[in-house]
Parts: C-alpha cells; sequence; structure tokens
C-alpha cells in the first residue's frame, strides 16, 4: 500500500487544497483592487505565504536558470527559506513518533533552541548517550503529506493548463514540474539524504582521500523524516578571519576541497550540487567537512564529457571551441552560427573574470553574481537555439563557485590553468563502476 494513501492523509489533502484555495483567492481580490506589483514578484510573494512547497519550488526555480525565464530565476532569489522555529514539543512528537523509543535511551541531552530553522526541517544540536556530539535534523509535522498534496495539485493544474493553451513557450511544463516533483520529495526522504552521505564517504574510503570527510550518520537514531549526524566543528570556507588557526595554507585546503569534488563527479553516484561556503567547513582538525547533501546532481558520462571541453576551452580562450561544446552539451533543433555564438560568449567571459572579492565574502551578493553570470550564459544559448539541461546549470554553478573561492583564499591560482587542480580526471574513468554504499 502507498504510504500516503491513507484517510487521514485524504483529508489533511483536502484540508490544504482548501487552504491553498483561500491564499490564491485572497492574493486575486488584493490584485482586483489595485495591489498589482510586478508578476515574477506577485508569485514570489504568493509562494511566501502558500508555505515550503511553493518555498522550495521557488528556489527550484531560483537554481534553474536553463528552465526558467530571467526574470523569475532573480525575483526567486529573494526566497528565503528560513521559517519562525517550532516550539520543541511539536518536534520532540516527530522525534518520538519517528524513532518510536524513549528520547533519554537514544540522547543524553537535546537542546530545545533550534541551530536553524527551514521551511521542512529544523536542526537541533544533541549529545547521543554513547557520548557523541550530533546534530539532529527533523522534520516538521505533516511536511511530507503538505509536499505531495501541493505537487500533485501543481501538476494537474499545469496539465489543464498545457491542453487549454498548447501553443505557450514551455510546452513540457509538466514534465518539469514532474522533475520538480521528484527532486523535492527526494529532499524529504531523509534515508536518500543518509545514502548520499554515505556513498560520499564511501567514495572517499575507495579513493583514500584523508582530506575530507562527510558527517557520519546514526541509523539508531534516524528514520525517514529523523536524520541524525556527527556534529562538525571549524568554519566555514571563507572565513577569513579565522581560518588560518585551522589551515596553514588555505589554498592547499581550497585546492584538495576542489579535487576532491571534482573527483566525486567520475567515482561517486552523485555530486554535493549546493556547495556554497556554508556547505564547506575548514574543521578544527584541518580537513575539509562536506555537509547538508540534501540537494545532490547526477551527470551522464555524455554531458560530462563535452561540459570538460567546454571548460577547457574557456582556459584556452577558445571561444568557437567552447561554443561547439556548448551544442553537445544542450537540446537545439537549428543550425548553429559557432563563429557568431563563440563572439557572444567572449563577451560573457570578460564580466567572469572580473570579480570582487569583498562580494564573495557577502553571501548573498556572491550568490546574485554567480546566478547573473548562469543567466547570461543560458540566455546566450537560447539566442542561438541552445537549452541547456538541469545537471549542467547545477555543475557549472559550482564551478563559478569555486572561482569565487579561488579569488580570496588562493588569488594566484587559475582555475582553468593550474596544475595544482586535477579538473579533468580521466574521462574514461567516468565508465568504471563507482563506489556503492552496500544495504
Amino acid at each position: 500500500m502507498n504510504r500516503y494513501a491513507t484517510f487521514g492523509n485524504a483529508l489533511k489533502g483536502i484540508v490544504r487544497i482548501g487552504e491553498t484555495s483561500a491564499i490564491l483567492a485572497t492574493t486575486g481580490i488584493s490584485w482586483l483592487r489595485g495591489d498589482r506589483p510586478p508578476t515574477p514578484r506577485l508569485v514570489r510573494q504568493t509562494f511566501e505565504k502558500l508555505g515550503a512547497t511553493y518555498v522550495k519550488l521557488g528556489q527550484f526555480v531560483a537554481s534553474s536558470p536553463s528552465l526558467f525565464p530571467a526574470d523569475y530565476v532573480n525575483e526567486f532569489q529573494n526566497c528565503l527559506d528560513k521559517t519562525p522555529p517550532l516550539p520543541f514539543k511539536y518536534i520532540r512528537r516527530v522525534l518520538e513518533k519517528e524513532l518510536n523509543q524513549p528520547l533519554k535511551s537514544i540522547f543524553s541531552f537535546i537542546d530545545e533552541t533550534p541551530l536553524a530553522s527551514a521551511s521542512i526541517a529544523q536542526v537541533h544540536a544533541a549529545t547521543l548517550v554513547s557520548g557523541e556530539s550530533v546534530v539532529i535534523k527533523v522534520q516538521k509535522p505533516d511536511v511530507e503529506n503538505i509536499l505531495l498534496t501541493d505537487l500533485n495539485f501543481i501538476y494537474w493544474a499545469t496539465r489543464i493548463f498545457e491542453r487549454l493553451f498548447p501553443k505557450v513557450k514551455f510546452a513540457s511544463l509538466s514534465a518539469i514540474v514532474s522533475e520538480i516533483q521528484a527532486c523535492m520529495m527526494e529532499e524529504v526522504d531523509f534515508y536518500k539524504e543518509a545514502d548520499n552521505i554515505k556513498q560520499f564517504n564511501e567514495f572517499l574510503k575507495a579513493t583514500s582521500n584523508p582530506l575530507a570527510i562527510a558527517p557520519q550518520v546514526y541509523p539508531q537514531a534516524s528514520s525517514l523524516r529523523v536524520l541524525t549526524m556527527e556534529r562538525f566543528y571549524g568554519v566555514p570556507l571563507t572565513d577569513l578571519d579565522t581560518i588560518k588557526k585551522y589551515a596553514r595554507d588555505p589554498a592547499a585546503t581550497l585546492v584538495g576541497a576542489m579535487n576532491t569534488w571534482f573527483s566525486s563527479l567520475m567515482f561517486c553516484e552523485s555530486f554535493h550540487a549546493d556547495l556554497h561556503a556554508g556547505n564547506l567547513m575548514v574543521l578544527t582538525d584541518g580537513r575539509i567537512g562536506f555537509i547538508d547533501f540534501g540537494i545532490v546532481g547526477r551527470i551522464d558520462p555524455k554531458t560530462w564529457t563535452a561540459t570538460t571541453t567546454f571548460m577547457e576551452s574557456i582556459g584556452e580562450g577558445n571561444f568557437e571551441k567552447m561554443a561547439e561544446s556548448m551544442m553537445l552539451i544542450g537540446m537545439t533543433n537549428k543550425q548553429v552560427d559557432i563563429v557568431a555564438l563563440g563572439k557572444d560568449l567572449e563577451v560573457i567571459y570578460q564580466a567572469f573574470t572580473v570579480v570582487d572579492p569583498a562580494s564573495v565574502l557577502n553571501g548573498a551578493v556572491n550568490d546574485n553574481e554567480i546566478n547573473q553570470l548562469m543567466l547570461e550564459i543560458v540566455a546566450v544559448g537560447e539566442k542561438h537555439g541552445i537549452r541547456f539541461p538541469r545537471a549542467f546549470a547545477l555543475l557549472f554553478k559550482q564551478i563559478l563557485y569555486f572561482d569565487r573561492y579561488i579569488k580570496i583564499l588562493a588569488p594566484d591560482m587559475e582555475l582553468f590553468n593550474d596544475d595544482r587542480l586535477q579538473m579533468f580526471g580521466k574521462l574514461e574513468e567516468m565508465n568504471k563502476p563507482k563506489p556503492r554504499v552496500l544495504h
């Protein structure tokens, strides 16, 4: 039996559809009365009122410049996933239900004040009875059912829209929604996130990598909706004031982190697709801690081969070669003028090389600048009839992040022309069996 298919969940689903309809009706009435902000802003504000599903949907839009119009991608950069914390009594109920035993038999201490609170989950510091310091990621009550109800509602709404307006620009809108649904349901499956972490640690072990680590997962204190992990102590990668306490050579530390990530593209089942500075820590022992594996990407060998050619061409300053690789990465059904595309890419490259280090330290500004570069690349592709898969957008956006970190931690390094970086590796390795986690 489908775990969602219960009378209780069906009833909650009906209530949720009623809530959604009420919010949409209120927004419509406000619009009719003259409150008419620009459409992207109106959609973003409405999404924030609608809650967890739509906040996550907004973040998906913001991270997918290859799928959505630029004005919406830009607007949804402002869609923050921070919510007021739930009182601990509600979190306790989830923990007790999910772990199915008295909390005191698992934890000797749980800090009732959360470390973080987002739309889907809340994070608390704790100590296991065996003495290990951990963090507990706890899914908020009914989040999964709300997500499923909302996403099904959105999916059928888009199917109806496509039938009514078959000639709209996004002819594959329902397919995009299906992809969003798959990504978001995977994000609320903490078994899957635990598996992502285990795969990464298995990859580190298989490649004899002593430079990096992901947190240990404690299965006895985890479930579908609870994830208990080793707590890391350290500082974000870009904390220049503190990083030298733990890393004698910040540049070498960055090189180690980047080489680890590039290697994971070839040897791991998935790659970490959300490595902003907050998810890369320099630990007190000098190692790089990779955290938060809720968002991962997967890339096939063909796309990776074309992407490496794309990046190599950047290092060479060969813009026609870059244009040719874009054709291989993307999807096109028309003849592409390679020379014209190369000239457009050269203009973008000039902007790519100019970075204010101060902006890198400001996370919000840095994210916005990177997103603008991605939008420019996507726009140039669309101008020439090329659309890119989301995997490429995730991959290249991460590379842009690394380029920014280089600007402040290793300013003498060139991302695409430095022998210390094993960026491309051996492409044939992509086809070799990858380390797997045994269950």
